[in-house]
């Protein structure tokens, strides 16, 4: 039992936010995140995240023990929109940190603070400022630049190159009505030092895991707005020394919230969701998420 939670505790690592970010989950969007700014602003943002999960499944199978897996997680996100050949491009990076702790039957895995690999990126438009509807595409990179260690069951590193390929835009169904849309696959490298049950090194590979979300949002007045999304992560089986694992996940999640300009250059959102249905893993059955942007 102790080598199935080493196996599982990357997957309970997984934050929303983030986009889903520095975790093996793919990439979430907040919505309105595909709207292109003008070229020359920058733009500062802070994620915070609190999860919480109590159930863990293998196979779609609840497993019969009381685990506890707490999350508190941030995320360091700068943005500077520019505009190359025609096109509005926001070359960015995004830094994840946080904490992690498990109580109950799992305390054994105990409590660990780290700083997540960090991730580049940037958004490439093919439309304008100003638009009523938009798109666009996005590469990330993560680099295996965070804190890992295979006999640590938690912690926000990998050890691994990643490489996600998001498409996504924003359609106005009718004024003040948005419709938020984004697809994307996430592609592993190996994990070379990962832990093979007995504190042995042994390697990793997993294959690739894909995302579809969509978000709908309701302006109630030009500062504030009413929010709800969906997401389903599918994919991503791992195979850990030559061996399957038998672990494809299959996870959908909602969220609810709003989003607040309190003045006209900083932004706050919040958001609060749960997983609706876990195949592989641990189940958050409370999220809070909270993001706050600056533009300059």
């Amino acid at each position: 039992m102790k080598q199935f939670f080493k196996r599982l505790a990357p997957l309970a690592t997984a934050l929303a936010a983030l986009a889903q970010a520095g975790t093996a989950s793919a990439i979430e969007l907040d919505a309105g995140d595909y709207t292109p700014l003008p070229a020359g602003t920058t733009a500062l943002v802070v994620y915070g995240q609190h999860t919480t999960r109590d159930k863990l499944y293998s196979q779609g199978n609840r497993q019969a023990i009381n685990p506890q897996l707490d999350s508190t997680v941030g995320i360091l996100r700068g943005v500077r929109f520019m505009e190359v050949g025609g096109l509005i491009i926001d070359p960015q990076f995004l830094l994840p940190f946080g904490r992690l702790s498990a109580k109950d039957d799992i305390a054994g895995l105990g409590s660990k603070s780290s700083v997540g690999d960090l991730i580049l990126a940037s958004a490439i438009w093919f439309t304008k400022p100003g638009d009523k509807n938009h798109f666009a595409i996005t590469p990330y990179l993560w680099l295996p630049t965070g804190s890992y260690d295979r006999n640590q069951s938690l912690g926000l590193g990998e050890n691994r190159y990643k490489f996600a390929l998001q498409a996504g835009g924003i359609v106005q169904l009718a004024p003040g009505i948005h419709w938020d849309y984004a697809g994307d696959v996430t592609l592993f490298g190996k994990n070379d030092d990962f832990n093979n049950g007995a504190g042995g090194r042994t390697e990793m590979k997993q294959k690739p895991l894909y995302q579809l979300q969509t978000h709908l949002r309701y302006q109630l007045s030009p500062t504030l707005d009413l929010r709800a999304a969906l997401f389903h992560t599918f994919g991503g089986e791992t195979k850990v020394g030559g061996v399957d694992q038998n672990n494809r996940q299959s996870t959908t999640k909602f969220n609810v919230g709003t989003a607040w300009f309190m003045q006209p250059d900083l932004q706050l959102i919040a958001t609060y969701g749960r997983d609706i249905h876990v195949r592989e893993g641990f189940k958050a059955n409370n999220q809070i998420n909270l993001r706050l942007l600056k533009l300059y």
